[in-house]
């Protein structure tokens, strides 16, 4: 659909980066429009995973973690609409950073959820990850979405926050260990953690979260109705795709614009957005998603009124194979089965690179925390890292 368009703007981030004598080397490979799991859905092909080049690197900001993974840049940027900078952090063994929402300025950033959709951050390592969410977050008179809250020294914070040896009071949801999805290497080295973070003085609580089979269908109802709505704009008039084809109906022409521009998880993504805001579906899928929302975040606030941070997988399985998945959407969809809870609420989230498989493919785990408390989960994921012999 963009295929020749050069943006007419910076993003506010990119232009926060240059400020500081960031270099910035090039754009990465994405899933079209952020819409996939797996770059597989890019209109230039794949991204491959470099620890396994049979392997897909997640998605949708896979070309952004394997930019990292392989060494090609220190950090990069992605976009995190239900765990599309966790989930490839996770799939590349790299960190993987989405703020809260609002943290970041989206000015500049192609909306797919605008309620959802945030800028993240690749790195090798926490304090990486805590300079550049210090250059880029903080309020912008471009976006009338983002948090007001000052941006703090992450920094400098974040070596006096490891210094004070702080114990934690996790929580994890005991469904999302004891979920059948979930790869039994992974439970495995989730549970060992648990296991030495207890015995290291932390604190570590099972928790019941009856609601985590919703989340999935929840998010994908939203999204894919906001995704409807922002993608009309794209309609090959002012910019975009057009039709060589000629037609004397507006109608037509549109159809024909959209039908040639998109590809085709993208077009299903519309349709079904399309779908649920109909007259005669609206209650039935939109409304009752905005409901089971609303009791997302009011367990999100119980949660943070008890504990420092909540842990989980990112993923029911490790990096699989390209084309494994590309006929059951439903599977491929499943995979954001442990990221979308974050995005639902607003709260921040974190993937670290921690494990391996016996096979050597890399995979990590989620740590989130409650809205606006990033120093506090960058400093609990450095001490998990430098306890995990992850520098």
């Amino acid at each position: 659909m963009l295929s020749g368009y050069t943006a007419v703007y910076n993003a506010t981030v990119v232009d926060r980066l240059l400020a500081e004598g960031a270099i910035i080397i090039g754009r990465q490979n994405c899933d079209e429009f952020a819409m996939g799991s797996s770059n597989e859905h890019s209109a230039y092909g794949p991204v491959l995973n470099d620890a396994d080049n049979t392997r897909v690197p997640g998605g949708s900001s896979g070309g952004s973690a394997v930019a990292v993974q392989a060494g090609l840049c220190m950090v990069s940027l992605g976009s995190d609409t239900g765990g599309s900078v966790r989930q490839p952090a996770d799939f590349c063994g790299v960190v993987g950073l989405k703020p809260s929402y609002g943290r970041i300025s989206r000015y500049g950033l192609i909306a797919y959820a605008s309620t959802f959709d945030q800028i993240g951050i690749f790195s090798i390592n926490i304090p990486d990850a805590a300079l550049i969410l210090e250059v880029i977050a903080g309020a912008d008179d471009m976006d009338s979405t983002v948090s007001q809250e000052p941006v703090v020294a992450y920094s400098s914070l974040l070596s006096e926050e490891r210094n004070a040896g702080k114990k934690y009071k996790l929580a994890y949801f005991r469904q999302a260990l004891e979920h059948p999805s979930l790869d039994p290497e992974i439970k495995s080295a989730i549970t060992g953690l648990i296991d030495r973070l207890t015995a290291a003085g932390h604190s570590v609580t099972a928790i019941d979260f009856e609601l985590l089979d919703y989340v999935v269908p929840t998010y994908y109802v939203l999204t894919t109705a906001e995704a409807s709505t922002n993608l009309s704009r794209y309609d090959g008039v002012k910019f975009g795709h057009q039709t060589a084809e000629k037609t004397e109906d507006l109608t037509a022409f549109y159809k024909k614009n959209r039908s040639e521009g998109f590809g085709r998880e993208v077009k299903k993504r519309i349709m079904l957005g399309t779908f649920v805001l109909s007259a005669f579906y609206f209650d039935a899928y939109f409304a009752k998603a905005q409901q089971i929302r609303r009791l997302l975040s009011q367990k999100s606030q119980e949660i943070f009124n008890n504990y420092d941070a909540l842990i989980s997988p990112n993923a029911p399985c490790v990096a699989f194979k390209l084309g494994e998945k590309q006929g059951d959407a439903t599977e491929m969809y499943l995979a954001d089965i442990y990221t979308v809870f974050a995005n639902l609420v607003g709260i921040p989230g974190i993937s670290l690179p921690l494990f391996r498989t016996n096979d050597g493919i890399p995979f990590g785990i989620q740590v989130m925390s409650d809205q606006l408390k990033e120093l506090s989960l960058l400093a609990l994921s450095d001490q998990l890292m430098q306890s995990e012999g992850k520098h």
